[in-house]
């Protein structure tokens, strides 16, 4: 609910503070009294575009503060725990904008700086404004859907939860479908590099080893001339070791002759056994040493295929083993995405039927609300003087997406025979309003903004019409705050709360003032309304009768 709204130096506004009660209130003044500055005044504290032109002239700046007060449990407070605003528990919401005569504006809430488009989104669900250029969505087809689902208490949970599902399995069947793309360019590229490798079968440290061998074949190339001739000199019946072996014997027959033949024979012994061990030795270097010019071609050749391969995956040919293993895995992967595209489109085409019947369901139920709310609408309208007006919701195939498949749109006819068509472009200006009224009372129950604000929607009317739009906004405001900007004073005399709006002029300029009305002055105000500017006796029983009847 609105508590307070403070205006300072806003057109001829120079200082008001006007303080708001619950129920409905009535705003009225003589025409041009500068009505308008006080909803732009509160529009401005709410966030609306900043116009230069609000500044009251030879002033600095204008500023606007409203104060509102918040049940526990108001919509608005998730909307300010989204922004970071932080308002204790009891204590009223304050809206502030400032604004410089050179454009230049300051929003605040709560106290702290806020962007202007927080004031606007948070106080949008603070108060509605409802006339001729009503911003609420009654006459915007856009607003149209979530008023009837409101109405028809329709669930749309199933459709979003159908949808967010969709949603999420497009978007991976999309992903997973790129990536099989890209790999399906490289799956016969995959397949001969894993075919070649798992041929050439690579081992970690294979090329160390083979270059390793490759060296001591070529080192054995180079030597095998001199072990040959080694060979020949150490055996045979005229090598070295023959000959020794005959000089030891020849020392044996005659080795007791002297001492020193027998120390000659047994270095000579010595020289035997050592002279056998290095030909074992050699015998055996050379053996081990010893290759075929196959083995050495065999070496070769490999080397060159493994660090050919190497240097065409750009690895190192101790990684080509890790390589292969790789591959195998991605080509594995490419077998199970192939497997998971197909699990997907199964999953896809299910939730699509899903989102189908869920849609259909919801389509039903709007079509069941529509026809519930044309009923309400249109059992509003022979008393607003639109007897030979029809109302009808139109409820059309559209785009599918969170909300449904459903196009709604609010169409009148205001003439036995003539076509529907949307509001604005059928009805005429104090058509409008009623038929804003006649819908707004309609849904009603369903609950909206603590405030709302209807501006001159009695226009053009009188009467019982004014009575019957009396009555409709008096029935609105026992569950919300409502404001009213009124000639009519059948439509003020139903008021919990009468302000008028004054200009005066003096040595100062013009100004524009507030203030509430006590009984007799309120009394005063409606006769003048009656009678116009010269207030009879006649004039104001028939305003004591009005507000005893109201």
């Amino acid at each position: 609910m609105l508590r307070q709204l403070v205006i300072r130096d806003v057109v001829l506004i120079d200082r008001l503070t006007i303080d708001f009660g619950p129920g409905l209130g009535a705003l009225t003044g003589e025409t041009g009294a500068g009505k308008s500055i006080l909803l732009d005044s509160l529009g401005l504290a709410l966030g609306m575009r900043a116009d230069s032109g609000l500044v009251r002239a030879g002033q600095d700046a204008a500023a606007v503060t409203a104060e509102f007060e918040l049940g526990s449990d108001h919509a608005a407070s998730t909307l300010l725990d989204e922004a970071g605003v932080e308002v204790d528990p009891g204590e009223p919401l304050i809206f502030r904008r400032t604004l410089k005569a050179d454009g230049g504006s300051r929003a605040f809430l709560a106290g702290g700086p806020v962007p202007a488009a927080t004031l606007r989104e948070i106080g949008s669900g603070l108060v509605e404004i409802h006339g001729q250029h009503d911003d609420r969505g009654l006459l915007n087809p856009k607003g149209h859907r979530a008023l009837l689902d409101s109405f028809g208490r329709v669930d749309g949970g199933p459709v979003a939860r159908a949808w967010a599902r969709l949603a999420e399995l497009r978007a991976e069947l999309a992903r997973v479908e790129a990536v099989q793309a890209d790999a399906d360019k490289n799956r016969e590229w995959l397949d001969h590099s894993i075919a070649e490798l798992a041929k050439l079968e690579p081992e970690e440290g294979e090329e160390a080893a083979l270059a390793e061998r490759r060296a001591a074949m070529k080192q054995f190339a180079r030597i095998q001339e001199d072990l040959d001739g080694l060979a020949d000199l150490f055996g045979g019946a005229d090598g070295g070791l023959s000959q020794l072996r005959q000089a030891a014997r020849r020392l044996e027959r005659i080795a007791d002759a002297h001492p020193m033949l027998s120390e000659a024979l047994a270095a000579l012994d010595r020289g035997l056994i050592e002279a056998g061990d290095a030909e074992d030795k050699v015998e055996r270097a050379r053996s081990e040493l010893a290759y075929s010019p196959t083995d050495l071609d065999e070496a070769e050749a490999r080397l060159f295929d493994l660090r050919g391969l190497a240097r065409k995956h750009r690895v190192e040919p101790d990684e080509l083993a890790a390589l292969l293993v790789r591959m195998q895995e991605e080509r594995a992967a490419l077998d199970r995405g192939d497997e998971r595209l197909g699990e997907l489109q199964q999953a896809l085409e299910a939730a699509e039927a899903d989102y189908a019947a869920a849609a259909a369901t919801l389509s039903q139920a709007r079509r069941q609300a529509a026809q519930r709310l044309d009923a309400a609408v249109e059992s509003e309208l022979p008393p607003l003087k639109l007897e030979a007006a029809r109302f009808k919701t139109v409820v059309a195939p559209a785009e599918a997406g969170p909300s449904g498949a459903d196009r709604v749109e609010f169409e009148v006819s205001t003439n036995p025979g003539a076509p529907f068509g949307p509001l604005t472009k059928i009805a005429s200006g104090g058509e409008l309003s009623r038929f804003i009224l006649a819908l707004k009372v309609a849904l009603a129950e369903e609950g909206g903004a603590s405030t709302m604000i209807f501006d001159e929607i009695d226009r053009g009317v009188g009467g019982a019409v004014a009575s019957a739009i009396g009555e409709r906004l008096h029935r609105l405001a026992s569950r919300s705050q409502l404001l009213v900007v009124t000639h009519s004073p059948q439509v003020a005399a139903r008021a919990r709360h009468h302000y008028r709006i004054e200009k005066s002029h003096g040595a100062e300029g013009t100004r524009t003032t507030i203030r509430l009305l006590d009984p007799d002055e309120r009394r005063e105000e409606i006769a003048r309304m009656l009678s116009g500017a010269a207030v009879t006796d006649e004039a104001r029983a028939q305003a004591a009768r009005l507000l005893e009847t109201a």
